[in-house]
Protein backbone atom coordinates (compact mmCIF):
# COMPACT_ATOMS: atom_id res chain seq x y z
CA UNK A 1 0.00 0.00 0.00
CA UNK A 2 1.55 3.30 -1.30
CA UNK A 3 -0.73 6.58 0.10
CA UNK A 4 0.41 10.31 -0.35
CA UNK A 5 -1.22 13.47 1.33
CA UNK A 6 -1.39 16.32 -0.64
CA UNK A 7 -2.24 20.11 -1.00
CA UNK A 8 -0.84 23.63 -0.88
CA UNK A 9 1.59 25.21 1.80
CA UNK A 10 0.47 24.60 5.43
CA UNK A 11 -2.67 22.50 4.55
CA UNK A 12 -1.69 19.97 7.41
CA UNK A 13 0.20 17.28 4.64
CA UNK A 14 2.77 15.81 7.47
CA UNK A 15 0.48 15.78 10.18
CA UNK A 16 -2.02 14.02 8.83
CA UNK A 17 0.93 11.66 7.36
CA UNK A 18 2.25 11.23 10.63
CA UNK A 19 -1.27 10.15 11.84
CA UNK A 20 -1.42 7.52 9.17
CA UNK A 21 1.76 6.49 9.56
CA UNK A 22 1.52 5.41 13.21
CA UNK A 23 -2.15 4.13 11.78
CA UNK A 24 -1.11 1.57 9.59
CA UNK A 25 3.06 1.00 11.06
CA UNK A 26 4.03 1.79 7.82
CA UNK A 27 7.17 4.09 6.78
CA UNK A 28 6.88 7.64 6.06
CA UNK A 29 8.43 9.98 3.85
CA UNK A 30 8.47 13.22 4.36
CA UNK A 31 10.06 15.78 2.10
CA UNK A 32 12.37 17.73 2.71
CA UNK A 33 12.12 21.40 1.82
CA UNK A 34 14.89 23.75 4.06
CA UNK A 35 17.55 21.74 2.24
CA UNK A 36 17.50 23.86 -0.52
CA UNK A 37 19.62 26.69 -0.73
CA UNK A 38 17.86 28.46 -3.10
CA UNK A 39 14.13 28.76 -1.38
CA UNK A 40 14.82 32.08 0.92
CA UNK A 41 16.19 33.60 -2.13
CA UNK A 42 13.34 32.50 -4.21
CA UNK A 43 10.68 34.41 -2.16
CA UNK A 44 12.63 37.53 -2.48
CA UNK A 45 13.30 37.28 -5.92
CA UNK A 46 11.08 34.20 -7.87
CA UNK A 47 11.68 35.35 -10.93
CA UNK A 48 15.64 34.77 -10.53
CA UNK A 49 15.54 32.04 -8.40
CA UNK A 50 12.79 30.20 -9.80
CA UNK A 51 14.51 27.80 -12.08
CA UNK A 52 17.22 26.70 -9.57
CA UNK A 53 14.52 26.09 -6.49
CA UNK A 54 12.43 23.79 -8.75
CA UNK A 55 15.14 21.68 -10.41
CA UNK A 56 16.71 21.24 -6.61
CA UNK A 57 13.38 19.94 -5.68
CA UNK A 58 12.75 17.92 -8.90
CA UNK A 59 16.42 15.82 -8.24
CA UNK A 60 15.88 16.15 -4.64
CA UNK A 61 12.32 14.20 -4.65
CA UNK A 62 13.26 11.85 -7.39
CA UNK A 63 16.42 10.65 -5.37
CA UNK A 64 13.92 10.23 -2.36
CA UNK A 65 10.75 8.57 -4.06
CA UNK A 66 13.29 6.47 -6.19
CA UNK A 67 13.87 3.85 -3.45
CA UNK A 68 10.42 3.42 -2.82
CA UNK A 69 10.11 2.30 -6.59
CA UNK A 70 13.00 -0.03 -6.60
CA UNK A 71 11.45 -2.33 -4.02
CA UNK A 72 10.86 -0.71 -0.82
CA UNK A 73 7.13 -0.85 -1.55
CA UNK A 74 7.19 -4.71 -2.00
CA UNK A 75 8.01 -4.64 1.59
CA UNK A 76 6.40 -2.50 3.91
CA UNK A 77 3.24 0.05 3.69
CA UNK A 78 4.58 3.48 2.62
CA UNK A 79 2.65 6.85 3.30
CA UNK A 80 4.35 10.37 1.94
CA UNK A 81 3.56 14.09 2.56
CA UNK A 82 4.28 14.83 -0.93
CA UNK A 83 3.82 13.26 -4.41
CA UNK A 84 5.92 13.87 -7.26
CA UNK A 85 4.03 15.80 -9.25
CA UNK A 86 3.41 18.45 -6.98
CA UNK A 87 6.91 19.59 -8.07
CA UNK A 88 5.43 20.30 -11.73
CA UNK A 89 2.07 22.23 -10.31
CA UNK A 90 4.67 24.50 -8.45
CA UNK A 91 7.36 24.91 -12.04
CA UNK A 92 4.08 25.89 -14.00
CA UNK A 93 3.27 28.77 -11.92
CA UNK A 94 7.21 29.90 -10.99
CA UNK A 95 8.41 29.45 -14.51
CA UNK A 96 8.20 30.78 -18.08
CA UNK A 97 9.33 29.92 -21.64
CA UNK A 98 12.36 28.12 -22.21
CA UNK A 99 13.37 27.44 -18.46
CA UNK A 100 9.61 25.79 -17.82
CA UNK A 101 10.80 23.69 -21.75
CA UNK A 102 14.18 22.61 -20.05
CA UNK A 103 12.40 21.74 -16.56
CA UNK A 104 9.77 19.99 -18.11
CA UNK A 105 11.58 17.70 -20.53
CA UNK A 106 14.00 17.18 -17.48
CA UNK A 107 10.49 16.07 -14.82
CA UNK A 108 9.13 13.76 -18.39
CA UNK A 109 12.27 11.87 -18.16
CA UNK A 110 12.18 11.15 -14.33
CA UNK A 111 8.09 10.62 -13.93
CA UNK A 112 7.90 7.06 -15.28
CA UNK A 113 10.59 5.72 -13.49
CA UNK A 114 8.46 6.19 -9.82
CA UNK A 115 5.87 3.82 -8.93
CA UNK A 116 2.12 6.18 -8.75
CA UNK A 117 0.46 6.02 -5.70
CA UNK A 118 -2.73 3.93 -4.50
CA UNK A 119 -4.31 7.02 -3.16
CA UNK A 120 -4.17 10.42 -2.98
CA UNK A 121 -5.54 12.47 -0.26
CA UNK A 122 -6.10 15.59 -1.58
CA UNK A 123 -6.35 17.95 1.66
CA UNK A 124 -8.36 21.59 0.49
CA UNK A 125 -8.34 25.10 2.87
CA UNK A 126 -9.39 27.77 2.39
CA UNK A 127 -5.92 31.10 2.02
CA UNK A 128 -6.78 31.73 5.60
CA UNK A 129 -6.32 29.01 7.05
CA UNK A 130 -3.37 28.36 4.98
CA UNK A 131 -1.79 32.08 6.33
CA UNK A 132 -3.14 31.24 9.84
CA UNK A 133 -0.94 27.34 9.51
CA UNK A 134 1.99 29.24 7.87
CA UNK A 135 2.59 31.53 10.84
CA UNK A 136 2.05 29.04 13.19
CA UNK A 137 4.70 26.58 12.08
CA UNK A 138 7.46 29.73 11.94
CA UNK A 139 9.35 28.76 9.09
CA UNK A 140 10.93 32.45 8.90
CA UNK A 141 11.07 32.04 4.79
CA UNK A 142 7.66 31.50 4.72
CA UNK A 143 6.07 34.54 6.93
CA UNK A 144 5.83 36.63 4.06
CA UNK A 145 4.70 34.73 1.14
CA UNK A 146 1.70 36.66 -0.24
CA UNK A 147 -1.63 35.76 -0.27
CA UNK A 148 -2.13 36.13 -3.89
CA UNK A 149 0.77 33.54 -4.44
CA UNK A 150 -1.34 31.06 -2.13
CA UNK A 151 -4.62 31.12 -3.84
CA UNK A 152 -3.47 30.80 -7.16
CA UNK A 153 -1.54 27.83 -6.00
CA UNK A 154 -4.70 26.25 -4.73
CA UNK A 155 -6.34 26.99 -8.20
CA UNK A 156 -3.27 25.34 -9.76
CA UNK A 157 -4.14 22.11 -7.35
CA UNK A 158 -7.56 22.09 -7.64
CA UNK A 159 -7.06 22.27 -11.90
CA UNK A 160 -4.54 19.62 -11.65
CA UNK A 161 -6.98 17.19 -9.62
CA UNK A 162 -9.79 17.56 -11.83
CA UNK A 163 -7.88 15.83 -14.06
CA UNK A 164 -5.99 13.51 -12.42
CA UNK A 165 -6.44 9.91 -13.26
CA UNK A 166 -5.87 7.77 -10.22
CA UNK A 167 -7.34 7.56 -6.84
CA UNK A 168 -8.15 10.60 -5.21
CA UNK A 169 -9.48 11.86 -1.46
CA UNK A 170 -10.26 15.32 -1.62
CA UNK A 171 -10.65 16.49 2.17
CA UNK A 172 -12.06 19.76 3.25
CA UNK A 173 -9.26 20.44 5.83
CA UNK A 174 -11.34 23.20 7.76
CA UNK A 175 -13.60 20.37 8.27
CA UNK A 176 -11.26 17.89 10.32
CA UNK A 177 -9.53 18.70 13.39
CA UNK A 178 -7.48 15.75 12.56
CA UNK A 179 -4.44 16.81 15.12
CA UNK A 180 -6.76 17.72 17.98
CA UNK A 181 -9.87 15.64 17.48
CA UNK A 182 -9.78 11.81 17.65
CA UNK A 183 -13.00 10.72 16.32
CA UNK A 184 -12.04 12.97 13.08
CA UNK A 185 -9.17 10.89 13.06
CA UNK A 186 -11.03 7.71 12.86
CA UNK A 187 -13.36 9.52 10.46
CA UNK A 188 -10.51 10.40 7.84
CA UNK A 189 -9.13 6.35 8.27
CA UNK A 190 -12.65 5.01 7.68
CA UNK A 191 -12.96 7.08 4.66
CA UNK A 192 -9.19 6.43 3.95
CA UNK A 193 -10.15 2.57 4.03
CA UNK A 194 -13.04 3.03 1.75
CA UNK A 195 -11.02 4.48 -1.44
CA UNK A 196 -8.43 1.95 -1.01
CA UNK A 197 -10.99 0.09 -1.80
CA UNK A 198 -11.62 1.23 -5.37
CA UNK A 199 -8.11 1.73 -5.89
CA UNK A 200 -8.24 -1.15 -9.19
CA UNK A 201 -10.27 2.04 -11.03
CA UNK A 202 -9.83 5.35 -10.87
CA UNK A 203 -11.94 6.80 -8.30
CA UNK A 204 -12.72 10.86 -7.04
CA UNK A 205 -14.31 10.90 -3.53
CA UNK A 206 -14.79 14.76 -2.20
CA UNK A 207 -15.95 14.79 1.55
CA UNK A 208 -16.30 18.57 3.45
Amino acid sequence: MYIVVEGAIGVGKTSLSRILAAHYAARLTCEVVEENPFLASFYQDPQRFGFQVQVFFLLSRFRQLEGMSQGELFHQDQIADYMFDKDFIFASMNLRDHEFSLYRELYNQLKPRLTPPDLVIYLRAETDLLLERIAKRGRDFEQDMPQAYLQELSTHYDEYFAGYNGNVLTLNAQEFDFVGNLADQAQIITLVEHALKTRLEPHHQVVG
